[in-house]
C-alpha cells in the first residue's frame, strides 16, 4: 500500500528513525563528559539550561545546538526528499517525542523546547521566530526561562494557523506545545509561588 507513491511501510521507518535521533539524550552525554549525571545536579533536567546552571554557558550552549539539531536535521532531510510534504510533520513531531520520551532513557527525557523549535525552524521559520522573540522578550524583562518557553510555545498554535499551515501541521503544532507546556508543570507551581529560578547571564 503507498500514499503519494510512497510505501507505508517506508514512512514508518522514517518515522521511527526520527524517534530515534530525537532520543539521543545530548545533555546527558555531554554532562558524562565532564563526569557529571545532571540528572542529579540542578533541576535534574537534561536541557540546555540546566547544562547550563552546572556545567558552563559552553556546555549549554552546545546541548541547545545539538537538541536543536535533532528536530531540524530530520524534518530537512524529509523536506529535501520525494516523501510526501505531511510526512515531514509527522518526523519532526516524533524527533520532538523521541527527546521527551526518549528510548533511550527508559521514555523520560528533556522538556523538549530545544527541539521543537529545531523542528519548527524546519517546517514553519516565520512562526518560530514569532515564538522566539516573546520567549526573548520574556526572558530579558523576568529572566525566566520557563516563562518564556511556555508562552513560545502557547503561541505556536495560533501562530501556525494565522500562517495558513495544513490541518496535519496545525494538528502536530497542538500536540508538541501541549506536551512542552505538560512538561513545565512544576515550573508552574513554581511560579505562581514565586520560588522559580532566575535565569543569570
Amino acid at each position: 500500500m503507498t500514499v503519494d507513491g510512497t510505501s507505508i511501510a517506508v514512512q514508518l521507518i522514517v518515522i521511527a528513525a526520527a524517534y530515534l535521533i530525537g532520543s539521543i539524550p545530548t545533555g546527558l552525554l555531554l554532562g558524562k563528559a565532564y563526569g557529571i549525571d545532571v540528572r542529579k545536579e540542578g533541576s535534574g533536567n537534561i536541557g540546555a539550561t540546566n547544562l547550563y546552571r552546572t556545567i558552563g554557558r559552553k556546555v549549554g550552549i552546545i546541548t541547545l545546538i545539538g537538541d536543536c539539531l535533532k528536530g531540524l536535521l530530520p524534518v530537512l532531510i524529509v523536506k529535501a526528499s520525494t516523501f510526501p510534504p505531511e510526512l515531514a510533520a509527522w518526523v519532526g513531531l516524533a524527533a520532538f517525542c523521541g527527546h521527551v520520551f526518549s528510548l533511550f532513557l527508559k521514555f523520560k527525557g528533556g522538556k523538549g523546547v530545544a527541539t521543537a523549535m529545531g523542528v519548527f525552524l524546519a517546517l514553519t521559520p516565520v512562526a518560530v521566530t514569532i515564538a522566539i522573540a516573546l520567549f526573548t522578550v520574556l526572558l530579558f524583562m523576568w529572566r525566566y526561562v520557563s516563562l518564556g518557553s511556555i508562552a513560545a510555545a502557547a503561541a505556536m498554535p495560533p501562530a501556525v494557523y494565522l500562517l495558513g499551515g495544513s490541518r496535519t501541521f496545525s494538528t502536530v503544532t497542538l500536540v508538541i506545545a501541549l506536551i512542552v507546556i505538560a512538561r513545565h508543570h512544576e515550573n508552574i507551581s513554581r511560579l505562581l509561588s514565586g520560588t522559580e529560578s532566575r535565569f543569570k547571564a
